[in-house]
């Protein structure tokens, strides 16, 4: 035998509405009933009976359309992002470049030079000593030694040397060097000077009174050679590798 189909499934507002309309029902007859002496209780019955019906409908429409009488959903407030304290040592993410002071910008405009059409600053005149003006002051004049026979004798003479600077600037501790003929030669009564010898060379060093020779001035070294003049005369002199001036032939 075949099963019946299912009861569709009842709604509330079904129930509620076949509800109404069987109070409804008892309601009429119930004002049917009623004799002409109960009027006014067949006009309250029949409001009650309007209102109950008016209620009905009133519900049947929310449960059928809920949606109609649900609230109004607001869009939430947008979110402010509290200000957070940039990291100890970080970089501000928000930092702005500071303003320029008007000093700044003054030092700016000084430095890109003057305003066009100005006047351009005069020259600075060039130093009047030149390079080889300043070469030649830093660098100490070379000595110039004159040898001359003083004192002429049978077996010995007499020497003077004549040390001069012709520079600017003063010179110091200067070397004359002789050389004599043969190694037997002597020499001896030394001024100016302070003699030692290697064979028939002959060093000569100044002593405390001709160990500065000043600008544009000269000192003396005299010495006395044991030695016939014609025989005995230096083959050789030189002041601090020069060679001297005066020597015979």
């Amino acid at each position: 035998m075949p099963s019946s189909p299912p009861r569709p499934r009842r709604t509330v507002a079904v129930i509620l509405l076949d509800r109404t309309v069987a109070l409804a029902g008892h309601a009429r007859r119930a004002i049917g009933g009623l004799g002409a002496s109960s009027r006014r209780t067949r006009v309250l019955l029949a409001a009650s009976l309007v209102v109950l019906v008016a209620t009905a409908a009133s519900v049947v429409l929310v449960l059928r359309t809920p949606e109609r009488l649900a609230p109004v959903a607001l869009d939430p407030p947008p979110d402010v992002a509290l200000p957070t304290d940039p990291a100890v040592g970080g970089p501000d993410p928000q930092a702005r470049p500071a303003a320029s002071s008007p000093a700044a910008t003054r030092r700016t405009t000084t430095a890109a030079g003057p305003p066009v059409g100005a006047a351009a600053p005069p020259a600075t005149a060039p130093s009047a000593r030149t390079p080889s003006a300043a070469a030649e002051a830093s660098t100490p004049t070379a000595l110039r030694a004159v040898f001359a026979i003083e004192e002429r004798a049978l077996l010995s003479y007499g020497a003077d040397v004549t040390i001069s600077n012709a520079g600017r600037t003063r010179v110091t501790n200067w070397t004359l060097v002789i050389t004599l003929p043969r190694e037997s030669l002597e020499v001896s009564s030394v001024t100016g000077a302070r003699a030692t010898r290697a064979g028939a060379v002959w060093t000569f060093v100044p002593d405390g009174t001709t160990a500065e020779v000043a600008a544009d001035s000269s000192v003396h070294v005299t010495f006395r050679v044991s030695g016939a003049p014609i025989s005995s005369t230096p083959t050789a002199c030189t002041i601090d590798g020069t060679a001297c001036t005066g020597l015979p032939d």
